[in-house]
C-alpha cells in the first residue's frame, strides 16, 4: 500500500486521524481496490448518526403534568423547562399557538400584538368553556328559526330568564306571560298589570313597570296560581320604563323626568328628579346604577342617594342598556348606533354603527354575545362582546317589529311587537 493511497483514504473518512485496516465479517482484509465503495457506507452511516442525534435534540418533548404525560409540538420547550407544564395548559387551551407550527420561542419578548391576542384568546375560551351553553352541549348557533315562536299577549315588550321560565310584559292587553324556557310552551298568564313595559327577576320576585301616570311597579310571587299582579307601589312617578335592582333597592327609571329607588320588602319610595330629562334604560354594574336619558342623550351614572356622579355623552335617544361584565353597551334608537362605554370610568370605547342597526331598541348579552333588537327594520345584530368584532344581523319577518331581548344561558329570546310573539334563537 502506498503512501499515496493511504493519505487518500484517510480524508475519505471524515474526523479520523488514520486509516485502520479495513476487513469484512470473516476478518479477511479488504482490498483498496474495494475500499471506496465501503468508505461511502461508513460516511453515509455517520451522517444519519448526526442527523438523528440533531433531530432527537430539535423532536417535540414529553413531560409530566398533574400525573399526566404531555406531548408538545413545540421543539424549543424540553420538558425539563420549568414552565413546560404552564406552557402545555396555554397551548391545550388555545390561548396560545406558538410562533410557528413547531416553536414558541419561549425566550423571546412579547409584542403588545401578542399580548392583546392573548388576553382576546383568554377571555373567548373561558367564556365558551363555563358557559351554560357548553355544558349543555348547545354549540350550534342557528338563525331564527320561523316555528321557533311561542304567543303570548298583545303588544309584547321586555322578556327576562328567571333560569328556567321567561316572563314576557304585554302592553296593551295588561297581562305578564310565562313561557317555559326548554320548549317555548306557554305556561300561564298573569293579569291586571296595567302597561307593563319593563321586566325585572330579583328576590325570587318577578317585578313589572307600569307604564302609567303616576307610574305603578307590579310583583308576582311565581309560586302562587296565576291570577292578578300585586301593585308594590302606585305611584313612582310617570311613565316608568326601565327597571334593575342594586341587590337592595329596585330602581326605576321614568320617562316622566325622575328615577325612583323602592325598598321592595314595603315598597316605600324615594323620587329623584334633579337632573333627569326624559329616563329611559337603567341597569346596575355590581357598583353603580347607570341610566340612559333619552331627553338629553346621555349615560348617567348615579349615587346611592339618587343623585348624578358622572354623565357620558352616547347617541341621540339611548334606549335599553346592557352591562357585560365589563362594559355597557346602549342602543341609540335614532342615531343608529351603539356606543359601548367602560363601566370602571365612564370612557366612550367605541360607536359601533352598520351591521344591520336601525332604530335600535335594546340589548341583551349570553355571556359571549352581545344581541342588539332593530325595531326599524325587523331584525337582531349581534357583536362579540370581547373585541367588539361585528358577527352580522338575523332577518326576521316583515313587520315583526322585535323589541325586547334576553338570554337565558343557552338562546337569546326576543319579543316580536308586531306580531305578538316571542321568538327563541
Amino acid at each position: 500500500m502506498n503512501t499515496q493511497n493511504t493519505k487518500s483514504n484517510r480524508i475519505a473518512i471524515v474526523g479520523c486521524a488514520t486509516a485502520p485496516a479495513v476487513r469484512d465479517a470473516r476478518g479477511k482484509s479488504i482490498e483498496k481496490t474495494e475500499r471506496p465503495s465501503y468508505y461511502r457506507a461508513a460516511l453515509l452511516l455517520m451522517l444519519l448518526t448526526v442527523i438523528t442525534a440533531a433531530f432527537a435534540r430539535l423532536s417535540a418533548d414529553t413531560g409530566t403534568c398533574g400525573g399526566a404525560s404531555i406531548t408538545l409540538p413545540f421543539t424549543d420547550v424540553p420538558a425539563s423547562n420549568i414552565f413546560f407544564c404552564s406552557i402545555a395548559s396555554a397551548y391545550f387551551s388555545g390561548l396560545t399557538n406558538g410562533t410557528t407550527a413547531s416553536t414558541y420561542s419561549p425566550s423571546a419578548s412579547v409584542t403588545r400584538d401578542q399580548m392583546a391576542a392573548f388576553i382576546t384568546r383568554t377571555q373567548d375560551s373561558a367564556l365558551r368553556r363555563g358557559s351554560l351553553r357548553a355544558a349543555l352541549k348547545q354549540w350550534a348557533s342557528p338563525s331564527f328559526a320561523p316555528g321557533a315562536t311561542t304567543t303570548v299577549g298583545d303588544e309584547p315588550r321586555s322578556v327576562e330568564s328567571d333560569g328556567a321560565d321567561l316572563w314576557v310584559a304585554n302592553y296593551n292587553d295588561a297581562t305578564v306571560s310565562r313561557v317555559r324556557g326548554s320548549d317555548g310552551k306557554l305556561l300561564e298568564t298573569w293579569t291586571n298589570a296595567e302597561f307593563p313595559v319593563g321586566v325585572l327577576v330579583a328576590r325570587g320576585r318577578i317585578f313589572i313597570t307600569g307604564n302609567t301616570n303616576p307610574g305603578k311597579v307590579f310583583r308576582i310571587d311565581p309560586r302562587q296560581t296565576a291570577g292578578d299582579v300585586a301593585v308594590l307601589n302606585s305611584n313612582v312617578g310617570d311613565s316608568p320604563t326601565g327597571i334593575t335592582t342594586d341587590g337592595e333597592f329596585i330602581w326605576t327609571a321614568n320617562f316622566g323626568g325622575s328615577v325612583t329607588k323602592i325598598d321592595p320588602a314595603n315598597g316605600n319610595a324615594s323620587i329623584y328628579t334633579a337632573g333627569f330629562d326624559q329616563p329611559l334604560g337603567i341597569l346596575y354594574d355590581g357598583a353603580s346604577v347607570w341610566v340612559t336619558d333619552s331627553g338629553d342623550g346621555t349615560l348617567k351614572k348615579l349615587n346611592t342617594n339618587g343623585t348624578i356622579a358622572q354623565i357620558v355623552t352616547v347617541g341621540s335617544r339611548p334606549s335599553h342598556p346592557v352591562f357585560d361584565g365589563t362594559n355597557i353597551w346602549v342602543p341609540n334608537y335614532i342615531s343608529d348606533s351603539v356606543t359601548v362605554v367602560r363601566a370602571t370610568n365612564g370612557a366612550v370605547l367605541a360607536t359601533l354603527t352598520g351591521n344591520g342597526l336601525n332604530s335600535p331598541e335594546l340589548a341583551a348579552f349570553d355571556g359571549q354575545r352581545i344581541l342588539v333588537t332593530t325595531f326599524g327594520n325587523d331584525k337582531v345584530c349581534l357583536w362579540k362582546a370581547v373585541d367588539l368584532t361585528p358577527l352580522g344581523s338575523v332577518d326576521i319577518s316583515t313587520g315583526s317589529h322585535p323589541r325586547g331581548a334576553c338570554s337565558d344561558g343557552v338562546n337569546f329570546w326576543v319579543t316580536l311587537n308586531g306580531t305578538n310573539k316571542l321568538a327563541r334563537f
